[in-house]
Order: C-alpha cells, then sequence, then structure tokens
C-alpha cells in the first residue's frame, strides 16, 4: 500500500528492547546457583508485570506489552542456555568460576571481585563476569601466583592472596 493513504497517527514506532548483558559467542552461560535464582526471579516479575498491565491507552498498553514480551523472550532464551556450576565442586585451591578473588595490582591496595555469569555481573556488589579480561588473566591461577592483564588500557602486574568459594 502506498504511504499516501496511511494516516501517520497509525504507525506505531517499533519498541526498543534492551538487550541481555553480552555473552560473547561460543561461550556457554555459565551461572551461579544464585545467578540463575535471579533469572528466575526476574522472569516471575516480568510475568506478573504482563499480567497486571493496566494501561488505559490502547496504543500505549501494545507498547509495553511488546517491551516485556521482548524482554521475557530474551531472559528465557537465557535461562535455557544456563549451565549451574556448583561452587563446592570446583577445584578451591585455584580460580574457576564462582570464586571469589582477593588481589592486589601493583600500587593499589587489595580488591575483591567474584568471577559469575554475565547476568549477575555488578562492579558494584564486587562481582565481576567471567569473559570479562581480569577473570580471563585470574582463570587458573593459585594464591601467591602473579599474572600480567591488560587492563585500563595498560598491562598490571597482579597478584593472588586468597581464593574461597561461599
Amino acid at each position: 500500500m502506498s504511504r499516501g493513504f496511511v494516516k501517520e497517527d497509525d504507525q506505531e514506532e517499533a519498541p526498543f528492547i534492551p538487550p541481555r548483558a553480552a555473552l560473547p559467542a561460543g561461550e556457554i552461560n555459565y551461572v551461579t546457583p544464585n545467578g540463575y535464582q535471579k533469572l528466575l526471579n526476574e522472569r516471575d516479575s516480568i510475568e506478573n508485570k504482563l499480567s497486571h498491565l493496566d494501561i488505559e491507552d490502547e496504543k500505549e498498553k501494545r507498547h509495553q506489552r511488546a517491551i516485556l514480551t521482548g524482554s521475557l523472550n530474551l531472559l528465557n532464551e537465557r535461562i535455557v542456555s544456563s549451565r549451574i556450576l556448583q561452587l563446592e565442586e570446583q577445584a578451591q585451591d585455584e580460580v574457576r568460576f564462582g570464586a571469589t578473588v582477593t588481589f592486589k595490582l601493583e600500587g593499589k591496595p587489595a580488591q575483591k571481585f567474584q568471577l559469575v555469569g554475565v547476568d549477575e555481573a555488578d562492579i558494584k556488589q564486587n562481582k565481576i563476569a567471567f569473559v570479562a579480561p581480569i577473570s580471563r588473566g585470574l582463570t587458573g591461577k593459585k594464591v601467591g601466583d602473579s599474572t600480567v592483564v591488560f587492563i585500563g588500557g595498560k598491562n598490571q602486574q597482579i597478584e593472588i592472596l586468597d581464593i574461597s568459594y561461599s
């Protein structure tokens, strides 16, 4: 149909659906048990919002429903692809997925981070994704080991001070 016969008000803009955290192609979607539970809780929350969508304006209601449905579809894909790793099954003497690592960058105070799945990563909670450069540099190392990691635009020496799984 020609655009000349379509009213401009009838055109709805495609909704923007925020993407999930990036998971590089070919990577397994590892999650901690807590991370998996958070994904399930998020799904419950979205489903609840969908079932209780109380918007009078039909156009706005369709728009919100499309955003929520799109977000739910992306989340379900992530849940289905999840592979839960039990922390107690990891090699306790070296840095692996789920480890909480205390380390020291040269010239800086000690820092502590947990290596988690991409959806669980939150720098404010000291949780970094297992695919982050610093995580990759720490993986496989033991207490007392040092390694060089490219972060902050330069190579930096990191020393492993402590490893725990809790």
